[in-house]
């Protein structure tokens, strides 16, 4: 991505590794959301939308392009929504950001049997 100014974005660029998993992070107001959401997630979703039928494509919400200069590669992307957070004695980073069950399937897919007697 070159030339990102979506929001208060001011023009970076930023090169991510496909297939693998990313985590945004920083200081409040330093642009994450606008990165992760509304920059990313909203052109993969866009160019996933785009795919469909006309007819489809009516009843599904419409993205706006991000204000971007150049953007390659995007595949559609899965946004977990904020959230207000809910403490208790048994909440975890998984738990409050209800990323656990989108683990559970990342682990399912991408693991391999490993035998511990072997070695393979």
């Amino acid at each position: 991505m070159r030339g990102a100014r979506q929001n208060n974005l001011k023009g970076i660029d930023l090169d991510l590794p496909l297939g693998k998993l990313t985590v945004v992070t920083g200081p409040s107001g330093s642009g994450k959301s606008s990165l992760a959401f509304d920059t990313i997630y909203a052109e993969g979703q866009r160019r996933y939308v785009e795919t469909f039928s006309p007819y489809m494509r009516q009843f599904l919400e419409r993205m706006d392009k991000p204000r971007v200069e150049d953007i390659r590669g995007i595949p559609p992307a899965i946004a977990i929504e904020q959230s207000n957070l809910v403490k208790t004695s048994r909440s975890s980073v998984g738990t409050i950001t209800e990323i656990n069950d989108f683990l559970k399937l990342f682990w399912a897919r991408t693991a391999r049997a490993f035998c511990p007697s072997c070695g393979r």
